[in-house]
């Protein structure tokens, strides 16, 4: 029982797919389901009318001729002169062979019921082999209490089945005086046989009528939906990349021309993007050249900058100024240079990793260490959160620290001076740093937008660290190679978070994070080593245990911390304090 519950269901789940998938099947199952209703509808009412016609016609003959019949013989009986038993019963063997035989068509038979325990000179009789158990006794009781002639429909035996029948009846008197019950029964087998015959033959012509109806509709719908699949496939191929994919076109009617207008529309996308392309490639070539030729002359410049900058004390305030200013302007145009080498490399895709087991934390403290004059310079103050026994994973640093770099650097520009945090969290499979600030913060359309090249969400900001506007761009190539997760969450006027998260074997395709994304508390709970947690890594809150993070200002001490020069508080032992 089970295993057929299982098919019935395998066999559903399969049928539903094939609805869900095939318009074809769609279509012609629903065709043939209609037709189907239609012709079950059409086929009872035919069928309920031809029964309803047969069986009035052959009540309408058989009724006048058992009328006919019934009223000779009650007048034979009524005009007879016997006064003993033998020529009584004479009169009545001789009298009823007019009523036995084949009357309108169908078998008619008769019987002869005393109706009274009185003398009686004839018994019951009756022909073929009925008997008078097959006259219903609502019928005998109608015939007692009148003289007029009564009918009802009955079930023949017939062989080992019965069959449908008619039974017409009346009173009749026979010497000397006795009443009798006289009856016809009529069998309608034949008119039985004759409305299951023409049943069979709707039925047959309506199973044929379904199959011609299911081909017509393949047929037809196949010449329609073939090309739509086509097109379907084509565009698949094309979305994959396959741009000289086209359809077949035949004939010139509206397919054709769909055909034909979906062809010229894959040619025009193919030219667009082939041209995309060239530039593309034209341009990765000339910001590779022109950084590579920028080298030479920028190394020279640099070298006389340094000169000027070290020798700066002997100049006026004016010379003083301007050589610094050359200084500084030389070292961001160095930084775009390698910005840009970095990029061609990524476009170049000969960029290669150097990867080796590394503690995250060990790289979040040499980013504070070197991030933190700048800290102190617009008045931020950095604090790290870190589990007791390190975050190991294969990677590889200088990319790595490159990335947490560029996090904490965009993060102290627009933290407006209040604090940012580092956080630092491992589980089985991966490690993540966050860096969350609470500063102008950022739209969502900007958090989706922020790891484009050369997009910035306020142009007419004012930086402080200069910047090509390709450091997150280049922090996600360099995640992205490391198989890892880079992620930002942002809400204006309270700040954003970035996350990194990275697998702890490189390759291994990470599920969740130990952190998560959006700046949210686990209540009353410790995150270290011994408690590994894993947060969805599409930055959703989850609904059990946390809440979200309240604004904090620079001026709102942290309850149970205190400031820790230079400007870095870290938590060794993992725990993550909520904000004031």
């Amino acid at each position: 029982m089970r295993r057929t519950l299982e098919a019935i269901r395998r066999a559903k789940a399969a049928v539903l797919s094939r609805w869900s998938r095939s318009l074809l099947f769609r279509t012609v199952t629903s065709a043939v389901l209609l037709t189907a209703l239609a012709l079950l509808a059409a086929g009872g009412f035919l069928s309920n009318q031809i029964a309803a016609g047969l069986f009035q016609e052959r009540f309408h003959q058989v009724e006048s001729e058992s009328v006919r019949g019934l009223n000779q013989v009650k007048a034979i009986f009524d005009s007879a002169a016997t006064t003993d038993r033998a020529s009584t019963h004479s009169l009545v063997t001789n009298t009823l062979k007019i009523l036995e035989g084949d009357g309108a068509l169908v078998p008619r038979d008769f019987v002869l019921v005393p109706l009274s325990g009185d003398t009686l000179y004839v018994g019951p009789t009756a022909s073929g082999n009925l008997t008078s158990r097959i006259v219903p006794e609502a019928l005998a009781a109608q015939i007692r209490e009148s003289n007029a002639i009564y009918w009802q429909s009955i079930e023949v035996k017939k062989g080992a089945g019965t069959g449908p029948g008619l039974i017409f009846g009346t009173r009749v008197t026979l010497p000397p005086g006795a009443e009798y019950g006289l009856y016809l029964v009529y069998d309608l087998t034949s008119v039985q046989n004759t409305l299951d015959f023409i049943n069979r033959a709707m039925a047959l012509v309506g199973g044929l009528l379904l199959l011609v109806v299911g081909g017509i509709t393949w047929y037809v719908t196949r010449g329609v939906v073939r090309p739509v699949a086509d097109a379907a496939q084509v565009s698949e191929k094309l979305a994959a990349g396959e741009l000289q994919e086209r359809m077949k076109v035949k004939g010139e009617d509206e397919i054709a021309r769909l055909g034909t207008s979906f062809n010229h529309m894959a040619q025009s996308l193919q030219d667009q993007i082939n041209q995309l392309a060239t530039l593309s490639q034209m341009q990765q070539r000339f910001v590779s050249d022109v950084s590579h030729e920028l080298r030479t002359p920028l190394t020279t410049v640099r070298m006389a900058a340094e000169v000027l900058h070290d020798a700066r004390e002997d100049f006026d305030p004016i010379n003083k100024r301007s050589a610094e200013l050359l200084y500084n302007q030389v070292e961001r145009f160095q930084i775009l240079l390698n910005d840009l080498l970095e990029v061609s490399r990524f476009d170049a895709g000969v960029a290669v990793l150097d990867a080796e087991p590394t503690d995250l934390v060990a790289v979040a403290r040499r980013v504070i260490d070197a991030a933190t004059p700048h800290a102190d310079a617009m008045g931020s103050l950095l604090r790290l959160s870190t589990p007791a026994g390190g975050c190991v994973a294969e990677m590889d640093a200088r990319r790595i620290e490159r990335v947490v770099r560029n996090l904490v650097m965009n993060a102290i520009e627009h933290g407006e001076g209040n604090p940012i945090d580092i956080s630092v969290a491992g589980n089985e499979s991966a490690v993540a740093l966050t860096v969350r600030d609470r500063g102008i913060g950022m739209s969502p359309e900007a958090s989706t937008r922020v790891f484009d090249r050369f997009w910035r969400a306020d142009p007419a900001r004012a930086r402080t660290t200069g910047g090509s506007g390709l450091g997150l761009s280049i922090a996600t190539e360099d995640t992205r190679l490391h198989t890892g997760r880079l992620e930002a969450w942002g809400e204006r006027g309270v700040g954003s978070c970035f996350r990194l998260t990275l697998p702890r074997v490189l390759g291994e395709t990470i599920t969740g994070s130990p952190l998560p994304l959006e700046p949210i508390v686990l209540a009353d709970a410790v995150i270290d080593r011994n408690m590994l947690i894993t947060f969805p890594l599409t930055g959703e809150i989850p609904i059990i245990g946390f809440k979200p993070l309240q604004p904090m200002t620079s001026s709102d001490p942290k309850p149970g911390t205190e400031t820790v020069p230079p400007a870095v508080e870290e938590n060794p032992a993992g725990k993550q304090e909520p904000d004031a």
